[in-house]
């Protein structure tokens, strides 16, 4: 898999009828590497390991309803209260971040209230905060 724009994280990896797997910490089970997946697991250590964000508190590929549709988020971040702190989606490396996976995120965000957004394909991260009262959102730099 190709480098991404995150620490070096350390994976456990298997192989299985020729298709390879990684272990992921939150849902306790391998899942088939893809390229997605690979920034979806880069993003948990990041947010784990560096963001010092508890484990228990991410969620990972959960369904949400969207107009009556079922949609499955990436990654969420809740607070020890049960609000969703941040949301995030995640592409893969050769996904340009364009404004429909910024209107991706906004829809699914419609349902769950985040108070910060990442959007990232592995090379490219972008974090927003929240302004619910004033309707608003600012980039930011980095999460909090």
């Amino acid at each position: 898999m190709r480098d991404l724009n995150f620490p070096d994280f350390q994976f456990r990896f298997k192989n299985n009828e020729n298709k390879r797997f990684i272990f992921d910490d939150i849902r306790k089970k391998f899942v088939l590497l893809t390229p997605e997946e690979w920034v979806r697991q880069h993003v948990v250590q990041f947010l784990i390991k560096v963001k010092m964000y508890p484990q228990s508190y991410i969620n990972v590929e959960k369904v949400v309803k969207i107009n009556n549709m079922n949609k499955r988020y990436d990654v969420v971040v809740f607070t020890p209260k049960g609000s969703i702190f941040l949301l995030v989606e995640c592409k893969e490396p050769s996904v340009k971040i364009t404004q429909s996976v910024f209107d991706q995120i906004a829809r699914y965000n419609l349902s769950l209230n985040a108070q910060f957004l990442m959007v990232t394909n592995g090379l490219n991260h972008y974090y927003c905060k929240l302004d619910y009262v004033n309707k608003k959102y600012q980039f930011l730099t980095d999460l909090p």
